[in-house]
């Protein structure tokens, strides 16, 4: 999508560039267009890495956070590892409404529901593998933006913080910019360097 983003955009920019007179166009113009487009692409580039670095995440559930209830947790197996494609059964008992939903890869689990305050302290169950717990609803009914959720786990070894972000991503994003931004200055520093030749080799010529 980044890429899609800065070709149309440098595209266009080209474009727009193109219309313009170009009979009998001084070099030092000529110069001072292709710094131009240079300068323009490079911020095509950068503009698109970074709404794709701000992509907002994909929400889970519909609702606003005071009428939303999300039950979360992990299901280990014996050997510590999450155990994949488990069917998790969760259910408010005091409405009678619940929900099957299934582990991922990594033993994971998620249940959301279109909760009120009125359903503060309903009794709830969450079933795994023949196991049952049962919880109580709980949360902050006068705490109206903080996300409403339990966590409830089946065994152990495998349950993780899923919201921390890996120290891989830092450095890739890390990496990234530093690549962009040096081979920017470099472009800049390279195009100067150009000019300031030229501009030597003119004054020379009209001393002589």
């Amino acid at each position: 999508m980044a890429w899609l983003i800065a070709d149309r955009t440098f595209c266009g920019l080209s474009r727009m560039q193109e219309f313009g007179d170009t009979k009998s166009v001084s070099p030092e113009l000529m110069r001072h267009r292709q710094f131009a487009q240079n300068e323009s692409r490079w911020r095509a580039w950068v503009l698109a890495i970074a709404m794709v670095g701000s992509l907002p995440s994909v929400v889970s559930a519909t609702h606003e956070a005071d009428h939303r209830f999300t039950v979360e947790g992990f299901v280990c197996g014996t050997d510590g590892k999450g155990s994949a494609d488990i069917d998790v059964l969760v259910k408010d008992t005091r409405i009678s409404y619940g929900q099957i939903v299934k582990t991922d890869g990594d033993g994971y689990y998620k249940a959301a529901f279109h909760l009120h305050n009125d359903n503060l302290g309903d009794p709830l169950l969450v079933e795994a593998r023949g196991e049952r717990q049962e919880q109580k609803i709980s949360f902050d009914p006068k705490d109206l933006e903080a996300e409403r959720k339990v966590q409830v786990n089946f065994g152990a070894g495998c349950i993780h913080d899923r919201e921390r972000v890996p120290m891989w991503v830092y450095g890739g994003l890390g990496a990234v910019a530093a690549a962009v931004g040096g081979f920017v200055g470099l472009k800049v520093i390279r195009s100067w360097r150009k000019r300031e030749q030229k501009r030597g080799t003119s004054q020379g010529k009209r001393k002589k």
